[in-house]
């Protein structure tokens, strides 16, 4: 994965001004209806989507589901609008194995704002190359659906967009897809940031990984970024019952009702796993 700052990346400027700039104008449109809406649509998005789908199952196998609901996730995943799931496993996989050193795509040793955002609009760090696909991701190449998702990926959103036109109007779409999509995506890139720099640390990993609460509620439980960063392969990232953790609590319901198996779990007094290895399958 290469990177050329001083070229723009017009295909994340174009749709992330677009969704600022309709959740700015979410404010004039408001309805506790198109709220609630965007409430449920963030949860979604966030938690079965990208906390429960990309991150922990796609990305580092730490449980497993049946196919039907593995996709159903995979497809949430896409509402957040950050891209399909082989570019997004595919760099997730690189930020670990290369986590705040030379190769690791949004490091704040780069600069706070770049380990935010920047990285994404300029450059080509947002891009996995089909040889960084092959070497990071050959599981999920291996899945026609995943793939057919990947190459697709903005359709979900384009859907729902039509859907909420249909149901509740301007006020619908503003805030169940830009007022939304734009939480959904500060949220996450919170835990590219903030996680690096501002928390506390329990665990002596080789990276700068912090345990961030305020990260944590926002994004359903990956601000628990050190426990992740110690033990990447626990389904589990709140790993004391003081840390709230709603993507585990959503694993732990589809465990007990025997949708989720060989779920993959780290405790407390864990020794620190093979720090920043990645999980890939």
């Amino acid at each position: 994965m290469t990177t050329q700052d001083n070229q723009i990346n017009w295909m994340a400027v174009i749709p992330f001004t677009i969704v600022h700039a309709g959740a700015v104008a979410a404010l004039f449109y408001f309805s506790w209806p198109a709220l609630w809406t965007a409430v449920f649509l963030y949860w979604l998005a966030l938690c079965p989507g990208i906390g429960m789908g990309y991150h922990r199952l796609l990305t580092h196998r730490s449980y497993q589901v049946p196919k039907g609901v593995e996709y159903f996730m995979a497809v949430c995943g896409c509402l957040a609008l950050e891209g399909g799931p082989l570019n997004w496993v595919t760099t997730h996989r690189i930020h670990h194995q290369f986590s705040d050193r030379n190769g690791d795509p949004h490091t704040p040793r780069d600069g706070k704002w770049w380990a935010h955002i920047v990285w994404m609009l300029v450059g080509t760090a947002t891009r996995a190359t089909p040889e960084d696909c092959r070497r990071y991701s050959p599981d999920l190449m291996k899945d026609p659906f995943l793939m057919w998702l990947s190459r697709n990926n903005a359709l979900p959103v384009l859907i729902l967009s039509g859907l909420l036109l249909a149901v509740g109007g301007l006020p619908f779409f503003l805030w169940g897809v830009c007022f939304r999509i734009t939480a959904n995506l500060h949220a996450t890139w919170m835990v590219n940031s903030l996680t690096h720099f501002w928390g506390t640390r329990r665990f002596e990993t080789r990276d700068d990984s912090r345990n961030n609460a305020l990260v944590a509620v926002l994004s359903f439980g990956e601000g628990w970024h050190n426990n992740h960063h110690a033990h990447p392969a626990s389904a589990r990232h709140g790993l004391a019952w003081y840390e709230f953790d709603m993507s585990w609590i959503m694993i732990r319901f589809l465990e007990v009702a025997g949708v989720a198996s060989r779920v993959r779990v780290a405790s407390v007094g864990a020794k620190t796993l093979a720090a920043d290895s990645q999980t890939a399958s």
